[in-house]
């Protein structure tokens, strides 16, 4: 796929995704293909890469707490020096990364497959056939007694 391709499709910024998948490439999540035709692979397979490795490897930080985890809350403290709710947050933040750690690109791609009715199908441009097969919609063809659909099927 390539980032213009992307960026018209999702509506952002060609310069950040630039700087995204520079990202994601140097975590080996994505490799990037030169010349004609060329844009973004996976580097691994769908199910090898989760949420939580794309976060990180973006650098977004996984923190609810209002110190940003470093233990510089503010209004009533305890004696550790965090505030009265820091380790609920940090829990949260916890649980976070151990959800995000078990959703695979392969899970969101089934669960949008799931969701629109008709499956997705992923090619990795280093094999030759599709990783799932595409099923066609199935169309209604009207049967009126004047439907050239019906005088074809006579």
């Amino acid at each position: 796929m390539t980032l213009a391709g992307i960026s018209q499709r999702q509506r952002i910024s060609l310069s950040y995704l630039e700087q995204l998948f520079g990202k994601l490439r140097r975590h080996e999540i994505v490799e990037s293909v030169r010349g004609p035709g060329g844009g973004y692979n996976l580097a691994r397979r769908a199910q090898d890469v989760t949420v939580a490795d794309i976060i990180i490897a973006v650098d977004e930080p996984l923190d609810a707490t209002q110190c940003g985890g470093k233990g510089t809350c503010e209004g009533s403290k305890q004696p550790d020096g965090h505030c009265m709710t820091h380790e609920l947050w940090s829990t949260l933040n916890q649980k976070m990364v151990e959800y995000l750690d078990s959703v695979s690109l392969q899970d969101l791609v089934d669960q949008q497959r799931a969701r629109e009715g008709t499956p997705a199908v992923l090619r990795d441009k280093r094999k030759p056939e599709p990783v799932a097969a595409s099923v066609e919609p199935v169309r209604s063809i009207p049967l009126g007694p004047n439907s050239v659909f019906n005088i074809a099927s006579s």
